[in-house]
């Protein structure tokens, strides 16, 4: 197991009793808010009370009016119209959401989401043409489009109309038509750049029922309509992992309780199967890591089509049948993608040392080109190197397919382009990216790129490190103070739940497996006669490390509010642990500052 730096981080005692004060809130609250950057109490307020009316207006959006004034008469001339979407949760959310809205208004509306494994990402001009074709008048793109300039040429080429919804980054032109949504579409200054897919499509559907109800207060039964979109929009908030802070916060927030109060009829099902229906109150995790996924093995396994008609049936009977498919998908997602991890691992173990190489390229034969990115950002995550994993093609017809994932420090953007002339094409971002490769390049290859981040990726540099809010005994976390951390939710990408650590714990109950395959691990650890259970996801690796461990354990976890059978209690997820040592460069005095019951 490497060990990971632990760094607390530092606390001003002063001001964080100030914020207490006036704000009116624990101290504990206090101390992790004023950790966050929020040190105002006007500002405490605003992400404390995440107040629904505080998103802005969707006019304000760039790019909104002219399109939903453009899709509205669209509507009222009966035109067929098609959401075409993308194949990942964000993008069936956000499908979901303008589809339902057009059929709520009577709209001659259909939807497309591309095959990941044939057609790939975003617009592609074969299906624009086919849809023209089949008599379509207007596409409306959702979670994609904004570098699809080739595709836009095509649409004007067959006399389809082409309204362009999306969040990435924008291309150094933009495509030809004059209906475009983006936050940050150049020559506005739209103040939050942060939303996804699903949460520009809501702002979208809000406007179009504005329309419809000719007026800014919309009638009651489009009114329950944005509120089942809300939900759909922050399980598209939480699943594409942009920051949960300004109206991503608002959206999330809200849209767990409309998930409850306001479900659609796969979501209903869905959430039976995995017994969040069990559950008093969702959060973020149960999108996160429950819902998001299946969504998800959907799209990754090519079917995304029918995670969008998980979310748009109101067939009670077709959304039971489709919700019990989309698991039993995820079950095979989660199958594959651990068959392909320990192949990968088996294959670093015997030809790597990956505490001296600077990054780990890996490929394998028939590897499930679905799962190959989630494979590599689990492998990132634990060797805290940058790793690309390719799946090659078993009768050497195709080019090979790889997925990159990096770790701070590296850009695989830059990385990936310094090596272009061993790849047929490469794509992406700093943090994630995908490229294909000829079979016989990939030993050039990672010799090459491996070559390229070991310039820009010292040793040293080469230990992950783990961000602490502050310390605190087992004692100390009561019920009260960990609900009183829920203050601080919805948690996620830019709010992460926090991190706290103990010094010397001990292990009462011996670390065992836990899960469908074994994936996670239990474990119970005491402090001064108390007693808290840990689990650590997906580190199948720490049962028999945690197993050998003797004498006492520093832990870092993060404390949470497990629900089983209708009873709450503190349970721990385990971030990283090591045995016992005091380090001087930890901040002792940064301690959890409201802990008595």
């Amino acid at each position: 197991m490497s060990e990971k730096k632990w760094r607390i981080l530092p606390q001003d005692s002063a001001l964080v009793s100030i914020l207490e004060k006036q704000a009116g809130i624990p101290p504990v609250v206090a101390q992790l808010l004023t950790s966050r950057g929020v040190t105002c109490p006007n500002e405490v307020k605003a992400f404390l009370d995440a107040k629904l009316a505080s998103l802005r207006d969707p006019e304000d959006l760039p790019g909104l009016t002219s399109a939903a004034d453009h899709i509205f008469a669209a509507i009222q001339r009966n035109d067929r119209i098609i959401i075409y979407g993308d194949y990942d949760a964000d993008g069936m959310t956000a499908t979901a959401i303008l589809f339902r809205c057009l059929q709520i208004l009577n709209a001659n509306v259909g939807y497309y989401v591309p095959n990941r494994m044939d057609e790939g990402y975003g617009l592609n001009s074969d299906a624009v043409r086919k849809l023209a074709k089949d008599g379509t008048k207007l596409i409306i793109s959702v979670d994609c489009g904004i570098a699809s300039l080739r595709e836009a040429d095509v649409a004007k080429e067959v006399g389809v109309s082409l309204v362009i919804t999306d969040h990435h980054e924008l291309a150094d032109s933009l495509p030809d038509t004059p209906y475009i949504v983006h936050p940050r579409l150049p020559g506005h200054d739209y103040p939050f750049a942060g939303l996804c897919g699903a949460g520009v499509a809501f702002k979208l559907a809000w406007a179009l029922c504005q329309r419809s109800s000719d007026a800014k207060k919309v009638s009651p039964r489009l009114r329950n309509f944005l509120m089942l979109a809300l939900g759909l929009a922050a399980m598209g908030t939480v699943a594409d992992v942009v920051p949960l802070h300004d109206e991503n916060r608002v959206i999330v927030r809200h849209g767990l309780l409309s998930l409850q109060a306001y479900p659609c009829a796969g979501l209903t099902e869905l959430m039976k199967l995995t017994k969040l229906d069990r559950k008093t109150q969702l959060s973020s995790e149960d999108i996160g890591f429950v819902l998001g996924p299946r969504l998800n093995a959907a799209g990754r396994l090519g079917q995304a089509q029918l995670g969008v008609e998980l979310l748009t049936t109101d067939s009670e009977e077709r959304a039971k049948a489709l919700a019990e498919y989309i698991n039993e998908l995820n079950n095979s997602r989660t199958s594959l993608e651990r068959s392909i991890y320990l192949a990968a691992s088996k294959q670093v173990k015997e030809n790597f040392d990956p505490e001296s190489e600077p990054a780990l390229v890996l490929a394998g034969r028939g590897w499930h080109q679905g799962v190959i990115g989630i494979v590599a950002g689990r492998l990132a995550e634990r060797f805290y190197r940058p790793v690309v994993v390719i799946s090659l093609d078993e009768f050497d017809q195709k080019p090979g397919v790889g997925s990159a994932r990096s770790v701070q420090g590296v850009n695989l953007h830059e990385a990936l382009a310094a090596c272009t002339e061993h790849l047929v094409t490469h794509g992406g971002h700093a943090a994630a990216a995908g490229l294909r490769i000829d079979a016989a390049h990939v030993e050039t290859f990672r010799n090459h790129f491996c070559d390229h981040v070991a310039e820009r990726f010292k040793p040293d540099q080469r230990i992950a490190e783990v961000l602490i809010d502050a310390e605190a005994a087992l004692s100390q976390l009561t019920f009260r103070t960990v609900q009183q951390l829920e203050m601080l939710a919805p948690f996620g990408e830019g709010n992460r739940r926090p991190i706290l650590c103990c010094h010397d714990v001990e292990i009462t109950v011996p670390a065992k497996s836990l899960g469908a395959g074994e994936r996670h691990v239990s474990v119970t650890f005491g402090q001064h006669g108390v007693q808290l259970r840990a689990v650590a996801f997906n580190k199948p690796e720490w049962i028999g490390a945690l197993g050998a461990a003797t004498g006492k354990l520093d832990i870092a976890f993060q404390p949470v509010l497990n629900e089983f059978r209708g009873m709450r209690s503190v349970q721990l997820q385990l971030v990283d642990w090591r045995p016992a040592k005091r380090s001087d460069n930890l901040n002792h005095s940064a301690n959890i500052s409201e802990c008595r019951g």
